[in-house]
């Protein structure tokens, strides 16, 4: 575990489904109906709720999905957290599609979700480095960067937890703000 900007940033591996905090982040699709990896992970173990408050997102705000860099909450169903902010992070296409600016958009829409709700603990897992092949030191100079400037203007959330899948991963993310000297 490793802390960012005085303790307001923790920075760990483990399951993000398990997190005690107000708010967990789900990289989800644009349909909002589950899928694999965190997404899969998080509308398994919340249970049927979560899913039915996607349906109502779905008819109600987006009927055509969430679209990359938006954010909506719903409540975390069976989930230690009691909310999920779902957020669609870029697909990687080379970088010529504007991913840099809609990952950075994802993360600070979920941030302003957490802090207009008064949430004070969000967790958030490391959005399009999976299967959207995002890479992952790219995005960690840009997630360092978006907390930096949030955070200096916002007392909520008062802590922010970056969790990671695997320990490899968070080396990545650490390694990298190490190299770009953003520590």
């Amino acid at each position: 575990m490793t802390e960012f900007f005085e303790g307001r940033v923790i920075v760990q591996t483990g399951d993000i489904t398990s997190m005690q905090v107000d708010a967990v982040v789900n990289a989800a699709n644009s349909g909002l109906m589950g899928g694999g990896g965190v997404d899969g992970a998080i509308h398994r173990k919340g249970g049927p709720k979560i899913l039915e408050e996607c349906k109502e997102i779905r008819n109600h705000q987006y009927p055509e999905g969430l679209p990359a860099g938006k954010a909506v909450l719903t409540g975390g169903g069976s989930l230690p957290a009691s909310h999920v902010i779902h957020t669609v992070g870029p697909v990687w296409h080379g970088g010529n599609r504007e991913e840099d600016k809609t990952l950075e958009n994802a993360y600070l829409n979920s941030l302003k979700i957490a802090m207009e709700t008064g949430l004070k603990t969000i967790a958030f897992p490391a959005v399009s480095t999976g299967i959207y092949g995002f890479p992952k030191s790219r995005a960690a100079v840009i997630v360092h960067r978006v907390l930096k400037a949030f955070l200096a203007h916002n007392n909520l959330p008062q802590t922010v937890y970056l969790v990671f899948y695997s320990t490899s991963d968070e080396k990545t993310f650490l390694d990298t703000l190490r190299t770009e000297n953003l520590e």
